[in-house]
């Protein structure tokens, strides 16, 4: 007989069902034993037991609770005061759906105009808020998200953006029966403000090892709270574009000569992107494979947009107007991944590179710097070739050698495109982040 360990008698009670509304289950407490009926599990005396087991001696009342079984439906709020659809916006965007898609009730809280509420088809539009989230130390957004957590009796709150996190934690301190989950989507340091917020947090959920290892550092919260979570991309649209992708109708659409080897980068157009020394690897490859053509596919966030500016001046410079092509927002990544002969990721730093993912699920061949998200990512001379950053003749001659090698584009594409799947699947980081969410909900 499986007994409770609680030393301390206390009062009997003599006859007591406890009815769970949320899932039908119920409980019986006859006095000596408890036991319960349905799908839920049962946390009795501070143990759980599994549905119709003989459960304890019923010695501590006020412990007796119904836990979710593990298909029951959360509440979550997910938060992002971002402006741009970036990598963190896309991470969020598929999880939201993601996790409604699994039965979920998952809300978000945006800012007006935020580019991510046309990306969340899966949610319905009363589930969607706007606020001002002017910045964290803005009263009045973390007083309607406690109202909002209240009234929509969330269970777990999700912050992504660091500008959030002390939103987030208000919201949850003023609703205890809530919890604060916070993901790292970059390597740059916190502010104090920001670090303080971390301590609140239940747990918190790096993209990649890397960022984890940048919070380990910084030594803000005990090791155990930090997890990994590898950014997830939908793999099979990108595998399924390969397989349906007419290179012929690509180039001439694009009006490029049918010899043409595409070299091409997407990704904020900001210095930190690496699209400078993309250009001039391309003015030094240029004078041996004059045939090659970069597109770059980025859009400027700046107000002013002084780097667009910056590129299109030195595109002129280098006399390169007749080989790139600066084609901004593009709606249709997949098909341009497919297009091109070798991918680009010039980047300086990078927490994970979803572009470079992205490209990897789509089969094409890969040149990356060697940042923290690169180095995780790809494996040299198997998955990709990897270059010192900012090293311009590096860059150049492991493009030009992919180029002028079809095999070895093939091959590393291929390779990479199997690494992609395994690895990055919507599926296993929406899975990942479930199982996490889990243990942190409080149940009555």
């Amino acid at each position: 007989m499986s007994r409770c360990l609680a030393r301390k008698q206390t009062q009997l009670l003599d006859s007591v069902w406890v009815w769970y509304a949320g899932s039908g289950a119920f409980a019986h407490c006859s006095g000596l034993v408890c036991w319960s009926n349905m799908n839920d599990l049962v946390l009795c005396c501070g143990f759980i037991w599994k549905p119709n087991d003989f459960l304890c001696t019923f010695s501590l009342p006020k412990t007796f609770k119904l836990a979710r079984s593990h298909n029951s439906k959360l509440r979550i709020l997910q938060i992002s005061s971002a402006q741009s659809l970036g990598g963190g916006e896309r991470h969020l965007a598929d999880l939201a759906n993601g996790l409604a898609g699994r039965g979920h009730d998952v809300y978000v809280a945006l800012r007006p105009n935020s580019p991510l509420i046309k990306e969340l088809a899966s949610l319905a539009n009363e589930n969607i808020s706007t606020l001002p989230l002017r910045n964290s130390l803005d009263a009045t957004s973390a007083q309607a998200l406690s109202r909002l957590v209240r009234r929509k009796r969330i269970q777990l709150v999700h912050a992504h953006m660091a500008r959030d996190y002390p939103l987030a934690a208000y919201a949850t301190r003023t609703n205890p029966d809530s919890t604060l989950i916070i993901t790292r989507h970059v390597l740059f340091p916190l502010s104090r403000l920001h670090r303080i917020t971390l301590l609140r947090a239940a747990r918190i959920i790096a993209v990649s090892s890397a960022v984890a290892a940048r919070i380990k550092a910084d030594a803000i919260v005990p090791a155990e709270k930090i997890s990994v979570v590898l950014n997830g991309i939908d793999t099979a649209r990108f595998s399924q574009a390969r397989a349906r992708f007419n290179r012929r109708e690509f180039l001439e659409s694009w009006q490029l000569p049918a010899d043409s080897l595409l070299v091409g980068t997407v990704g904020e157009l900001t210095p930190l992107k690496g699209q400078e020394e993309i250009l001039r690897a391309a003015s030094q490859l240029l004078k041996q494979l004059p045939q090659a053509h970069f597109i770059i596919a980025g859009v400027d966030h700046s107000q002013k947009k002084q780097h667009l500016k910056r590129l299109e001046g030195l595109i002129k410079e280098l006399n390169l107007s007749a080989h790139v092509s600066l084609v901004g927002w593009l709606d249709d990544l997949a098909e341009l991944y497919c297009a091109l002969d070798v991918f680009v990721s010039a980047s300086h730093t990078e927490s994970f590179g979803l572009a470079i993912a992205e490209a990897m699920a789509s089969g094409a061949a890969v040149v990356a710097t060697e940042t923290e998200g690169a180095t995780e990512l790809l494996r040299q001379g198997e998955t990709g070739r990897l270059v010192p950053i900012e090293n311009v003749g590096a860059l150049a001659e492991s493009i030009l050698l992919l180029l002028r090698d079809k095999e070895q584009r093939a091959r590393l594409g291929a390779a990479a495109q199997q690494a992609a799947a395994a690895n990055f699947s919507l599926e296993r980081m929406i899975a990942e982040t479930e199982a996490i969410y889990r243990p942190e909900v409080q149940e009555d």
